[in-house]
């Protein structure tokens, strides 16, 4: 088999996602799927926290081979890439058991994060590259609690693994690829020196190649951001899918499945036809990477609570369940407050619109969770679907500035 994976036909200006990595996507669809199932029926706060857990460390692994192949480009090692496409199918079978309290599985799942996060860092380590936007990428940190956690139990396995993601986190933010760039150097030429007293293979290291920064194709790297939050959802309709197959077909599941469309719609729209990446009002280089990463990861994370919240509303079809109605509703009051820091960058946002878009679509969605009790299933969710739409509706009636007129002879 070739270890060198082949792109897809394109023009340098115009690259996009090699079949490999569009492979490799295919994990996420499965793992997505798995994770947002742990929000099913009447979802509680430890469920909600496995969740959030679970799917930072999958969306971590993915990014760390996401990023390898966009630097990489055609020099992509597809093995590499296969065996950390098995770790994450490892990962995403693993879940159910996770949730269950197996321990066997619990520790297959660790165990497969700490693999994807060791060939990752041996992936650059070969390319005697930094990551310079997400250096968290290339180093192990993070992973030492998740060592650790092999011969732990609940519920300080799952403490050992929230430490391992803030760890990582850490990194990202503070960590200067220079100073890692520099000490990699460093540490290269204490063995050079070692092996030049210890024997002959210092001819050899003498002609490694200096450690140096990378930093992504943005264009490349927008395209595999939006097809992650394209499968997110991709996961919502599935849900109703799912759900409608067993439901009785009547007319409350008929304008629960209107609503839930629309909404899906709505929030496509928004992310794409007015955002970035699958980031709305997000866009390109507005933000450095090392900001830009975390945002998708909390936006995608919400569309797939949001995607389990109304996959769990069609099995309440009169009223929801609380947990249930605050799931739904506090997941878009997230991406929406996402959305706001996103925007923040745009030059040509004011005051006026954070406060007549951002917030009251933070706010309705928290008071629609808190006292829509009475309300029924269908109604929330058409609710939630005006909430969304309000944003385009803003912008259409919103007066453009008028451009000036051209001087004569310009």
């Amino acid at each position: 088999m070739n270890d060198v994976s082949p792109a897809i036909p394109a023009s340098a200006e115009d690259r996009h996602a090699t079949w490999l990595e569009l492979f490799f996507d295919l994990v996420a669809v499965a793992g997505v799927a798995q994770i947002a199932h742990l929000l099913h029926g009447e979802p509680g706060a430890a469920d909600l926290g496995l969740y959030v857990l679970l799917f930072l460390a999958f969306w971590t692994a993915w990014i760390c081979f996401t990023l390898y192949g966009n630097v990489a480009g055609e020099r992509t090692r597809a093995r590499t890439v296969l065996a950390a496409m098995f770790g994450m199918a490892v990962m995403a079978a693993a879940v159910p058991g996770v949730h269950a309290g197996e321990d066997g599985q619990a520790r297959a799942l660790a165990l497969a994060y700490i693999l994807i996060r060791i060939l990752a860092n041996g992936a650059w380590r070969h390319r005697r590259e930094i990551l310079v936007d997400w250096p968290a990428a290339q180093m192990s940190l993070g992973v030492i609690p998740w060592i650790v956690s092999l011969w732990a139990h609940e519920p300080a396995r799952y403490w050992l693994w929230a430490l391992g993601i803030a760890l990582d986190l850490y990194v990202t933010f503070t960590v200067s690829a220079r100073d890692v760039i520099e000490s990699r150097r460093a540490h290269d030429e204490s063995r050079r020196s070692h092996d030049q007293r210890e024997d002959t293979r210092s001819r050899r290291r003498d002609g490694m190649l200096p450690m140096s920064g990378a930093a992504p194709d943005a264009d490349h790297l927008s395209e595999r951001l939006g097809l992650f939050v394209i499968i997110v959802l991709g996961e919502g309709v599935a849900q109703m899918i799912e759900a409608a197959s067993d439901a009785t077909w009547d007319r409350r599941l008929y304008g629960l499945a209107s609503a839930a469309f629309f909404l899906l719609v709505a929030l496509w729209s928004l992310s794409f036809r007015h955002g970035y990446a699958g980031v709305p009002y997000l866009t390109a280089r507005s933000l450095p990477a090392r900001a830009a990463l975390p945002l998708h990861c909390f936006v995608s994370g919400c569309l797939a609570a949001l995607a389990a919240g109304l996959g769990a509303a069609a099995e309440h079809l009169d009223t929801l369940p609380e947990s249930t109605r605050w799931l739904l509703c506090s997941s878009l009051a997230g991406y929406f407050l996402l959305t706001g820091i996103a925007a923040l960058r745009q030059p040509d946002v004011v005051r006026r619109w954070l406060l007549s878009v951002v917030l009251p679509c933070c706010a309705l969605p928290l008071l629609i969770a808190g006292f829509g009790a009475g309300l029924g299933t269908v109604a929330v969710v058409w609710l939630l679907v005006a909430v969304t739409l309000w944003p385009t509706f803003y912008e259409s009636r919103r007066p453009r500035p008028v451009e000036p007129a051209a001087r004569p002879g310009s």
